[in-house]
Order: C-alpha cells, then structure tokens, then sequence
C-alpha cells in the first residue's frame, strides 16, 4: 500500500526553484530528528521508502514567495513512517519553511496503465550521466533492478523476476535535466513515462514505486510519479 501526506506549507522566505528539493529535503530530515529511532534511520545508508515532490502551485518565475501558502506532497510504502509524519509534520518548521497542515490518504489500488515521472528521474554512475555510456536497454534495466531490489529490501522476500514490469519506456525531455544537489554538486536526470505490463507482479511493483520514487535518490525528491489508472 501506497500513503500519501498532503502537507500545507507557508514560506518565511523566498526559495529560489533551485533550492526548492533541497529545503523541503531539510524539513522532512528535521521532521526525522525528533525521534532517536528516526534520526538513525535518517542517518542510514540504505533505501528509505519515501519520496516528495515540489511546491505547488508552481511558479513560473523561478522563485517561490515568502508569505504565500504552497502544498507539497510525501508519499511511503512504510505504514509506521507515514503515522509519524502525520504526527511530527504538524509542528515542523525550518528558517524558510513552516507547515501549516497535514492531511494523509492511502493511494486506491487500481489497475494502473501508465506512470509519469514530475521530478526527474536520475540515475547515479561512476561516469555521471547515463547516455554515451549505457544503452536505453541497460537504462531501463537499471531502473527495474532498482526498483526489484528495494521492494525485496522492504518486504524481505526475493520475488520471482520473471515478468514484464514495462511494455514501453517514453523520455519526455530532449535534454538531459539540470538538478542542483549538496555541496555544490549538480546532477543530471531524465523525464519519463512508463508504460505498465497488467500482470499482477508489474502493478504490485508500480504501486510501490508510487511511494518510493523510480530511479535513486527518492528520499531527495528524484522520480516523484504522476500515474492513470487504465
């Protein structure tokens, strides 16, 4: 099952669209180190099973305004951790972020037919980004190994690999998508949608992805999905 956390923000100050992942990245942190248990699991270097996406409304300026009201939204696969963000989210606040309101629901599992990535997709290589190096054949596999190796982490079981999760992978940027990261680093990153098989194993995985992110970095806002049911 897929939960998702509709959080009400008001900025304090303005946010620059570059810096936007990485301050609501902040809060969700601090949101975590209320809690020793959490803030180890924060602390972890493992898949945590929860992914967000940016403010909306977006805004077409590049800046985000301090003294306007956004919402923002948080979605796990981890029943305990969305309690706990309900719980602690309500009372949370950085220098340029104060939540307001949250509000959670659980995803209705239907029959999906397609996935959409709104916020990028990213791949993370020795040699940077993916094209020139991998093949789209192997991009598409690294995306269905990631996805298989964090959902057999999360229900501690090895699932049956073979099925197909995708019948056709679509990328909807011409070119690759700039992503400011920590340290000053920038990433590189892809738009995508996905086609999903019917099979029961395929919608299982999809709806995970739902709440964990496809690709990396889910926990830093990378491979937020928008998705249709069939």
């Amino acid at each position: 099952m897929t939960y998702e956390l509709n959080v009400k923000v008001y900025l304090l100050k303005d946010i620059t669209i570059n810096e936007m992942m990485g301050k609501i990245a902040a809060l969700i942190d601090g949101t975590l180190g209320q809690d020793e248990e959490y803030l180890r699991f924060h602390k972890e270097n493992k898949h945590k099973g929860y992914v967000f996406d940016g403010l909306y409304p977006v805004e077409r300026e590049v800046i985000y305004h301090q003294g306007k009201i956004y919402t923002l939204r948080i979605r796990t696969v981890d029943s305990t951790l969305a309690d706990y963000f309900e719980k602690y989210l309500f009372t949370a606040y950085t220098d340029e972020i104060k939540v307001l309101t949250v509000t959670k629901r659980l995803i209705p599992q239907k029959h999906i037919e397609k996935i959409y990535t709104l916020t990028p997709c990213v791949i993370k290589n020795d040699f940077g980004y993916w094209r020139g190096h991998m093949t789209i054949e192997d991009y598409e596999r690294r995306i269905r190994e990631n996805l298989i190796k964090n959902f057999n982490q999360f229900y501690g079981e090895k699932i049956n690999e073979n099925f197909e999760l995708f019948t056709r992978v679509e990328f909807d940027n011409r070119k690759p998508i700039s992503i400011p990261f920590k340290n000053n680093i920038t990433l590189l990153g892809d738009k995508l949608t996905l086609y999903v098989s019917e099979n029961e194993m395929a919608q299982s995985l999809t709806c995970f992805a739902l709440g964990t992110g496809v690709g990396e970095g889910g926990s830093r806002g990378f491979g937020f999905c928008g998705y249709k049911y069939l």
